[in-house]
């Protein structure tokens, strides 16, 4: 058996999968999340786990275990995708973890490694950051590097400091808000487009509000920053006052909160020891950073001569290998040369036209009630493999079923719920349904109110809590242990924590399924290797 570490573990379905082939022994998981440690222990017994993995000790590892012959995981990384610029973030910390899993290959040289991750990372706009610290590896390893612009401050807002501002880190700091009065005016603006949203979001943050106006509306203070500040504040004042529309009071604070956002990207850069190439100011303020993609950093690096190893990457979709959902994921798989000038990914096992359905994975659960908190779930005795699909009986490998709860249902959910046929989603809804909901029902998500349709595959199961999915004949919530099933753990596999964290693990999870497809792959690279060289006992 090939000696395993697990990096960024979660609640375990990478390592489930490893271990159904019968062929890989994990020694040590690595798991931050606490609740996600106690699943994965409870699932995983004979598993030694530790949590922050920027702390790892692989020489330790090794003294104790021995040499590890592969490294499995899927760091989080975001790069500076879409999704995260809208968060107003200019660097996502989760770069570093990308960083600490080529770290662990480095220092523990494994026969193979598996990284498995967000679709859109083999996408070439899918980037992070060159720091400082990069600089050595980028050059050593030539690794191909671009020019991006990252906006700190649109053309409109331009004034003649801005730059220097925020080329000095001290003078920054000082312009910068505490964290709270940057998120309690910022929470009225992102409520401006809907006025009765804004109204009461105004009203629940009153008191906060007019503490902080003190800090800024005792003097106009000097310079284009310090009186865009009290320009804004004032404004608030006004607006408890009578004195001032909401329509005045936006204008008033979106210029403070634009120069924060500003300031706080800038901040970023020199925290994370980001290069700055340059500060352009033509079409407003623009850092000039030099980026890459993550694949690029990682497979330059690991195909070097230095490493030496070959590197297969395509993304995979669950359905084809006999998830019930259409779940898309990177997977990177790195075999040293000397065991294989070439590395192959697994072939799928069904055709879109051959797709398992929600049908095949929760049919036979259809009639058993849920339990509303975890504190009533004690367990539902349940007759092994009564289930109405291969599938399903593959799954129902418990007679006792746990996790089945489900989020109780508002008045204003279960009317929604009513109303929505299998497929159909929020959008399908009557536009009296949709109101008092979401800031911008237009832009609300196709996944948001989802009722499942029996006879497709799902599409990717994320935090189902959140995203109110629907059974398909009932109108509940669809449970744990059914999000679980949609994502191919058995229901021998129990999940820990508050019923958010549970529903969470579930969507983060990598499908068993799609894990153990892998495994045997690679499993098949390795042994072939033994065998032709004579250390296989087969």
């Amino acid at each position: 058996m090939y000696k395993t570490i697990d990096l960024f573990a979660g609640a375990g379905g990478l390592s489930s999968g490893f271990l159904q082939t019968g062929e890989f022994d994990i020694k040590v998981a690595f798991e931050n999340s606490s609740y996600m440690q106690a699943t994965y222990k409870k699932n995983h017994p004979g598993v030694e786990i530790q949590g922050d993995v920027c702390a790892a000790d692989y020489s330790d590892i090794q003294k104790r275990f021995g040499p590890i012959d592969v490294v499995i995981g899927g760091p989080p990384c975001q790069g500076f995708s879409n999704a995260n610029r809208q968060k107003n973030h200019a660097i996502n910390q989760n770069n570093m973890l990308v960083k600490q899993y080529i770290r662990a290959i480095l220092e523990l040289q494994p026969k193979a490694f598996v990284m498995e991750n967000v679709s859109m990372l083999k996408s070439k706009v899918h980037r992070f950051y060159i720091t400082h610290a990069d600089e050595e590896a980028v050059k050593r390893y030539s690794i191909p590097i671009k020019l991006t612009p990252l906006e700190l401050l649109s053309f409109e807002l331009y004034f003649d400091e801005a730059t220097e501002i925020v080329s000095n880190k001290e003078e920054i700091r000082q312009y910068l808000w505490p964290d709270d009065h940057y998120s309690s005016l910022n929470v009225v603006l992102k409520a401006s487009k809907n006025i009765k949203k804004m109204q009461k979001t105004l009203s629940k943050y009153k008191n906060k509000l007019l503490k902080i106006c003190s800090d800024y509306t005792h003097h106009e203070g000097h310079g284009h920053i310090a009186t865009s500040n009290y320009r804004a504040f004032s404004a608030v004042k006004e607006y408890y006052e009578g004195t001032k529309t909401l329509s005045d009071l936006t204008k008033d604070i979106k210029p403070a909160l634009m120069y924060q956002r500003m300031l706080s990207k800038a901040c970023e850069i020199y925290d994370n020891d980001i290069v700055v190439e340059s500060f352009t100011d033509k079409n407003g303020l623009i850092a000039n950073i030099n980026s890459c993609t993550v694949f690029d950093y990682l497979q330059k690096i690991l195909e070097s001569d230095d490493n030496g190893y070959v590197i297969n990457a395509d993304v995979l979709c669950a359905a084809d290998y006999g998830a019930p959902q259409k779940r898309m994921r990177f997977v990177a798989m790195g075999v040293k040369r000397y065991i294989s000038e070439k590395v192959d990914l697994p072939k799928g096992i069904y055709n879109e036209d051959e797709y398992l359905t929600v049908r095949d994975a929760i049919l036979d659960l259809e009639e058993i009630k849920p339990f509303l908190g975890i504190n009533e779930d004690s367990g539902i005795p349940i007759i092994p493999h009564a289930a109405s699909s291969e599938l399903g009986k593959k799954l129902r490998d418990s007679d006792v079923l746990y996790n089945h709860i489900i989020t109780n249902t508002t008045e204003t959910a279960l009317q929604r719920f009513r109303v929505l046929k299998q497929g159909e989603n929020f959008h399908a809804l009557d536009e009296k349904l949709k109101a008092n909901t979401y800031t911008d029902s237009s832009r609300t998500q196709n996944t948001i109110y989802l009722r499942l349709n029996y006879d497709e595959p799902s599409g990717t199961v994320v935090n189902v809590r959140k995203s109110m999915w629907i059974h398909p004949t009932k109108n509940r919530a669809v449970s744990v242990r059914e999000a679980a099933r949609l994502q191919t753990f058995p229901d021998s596999f129990v999940f820990c924590g508050s019923k958010d964290k549970q529903y969470q693990q579930v969507g983060n999870a990598v499908p068993p399924i799609l894990a153990e497809a892998i495994a045997v792959k690679l499993a098949s690279v390795l042994n072939r290797d033994e065998y032709l060289s004579g250390e296989c006992d087969c």
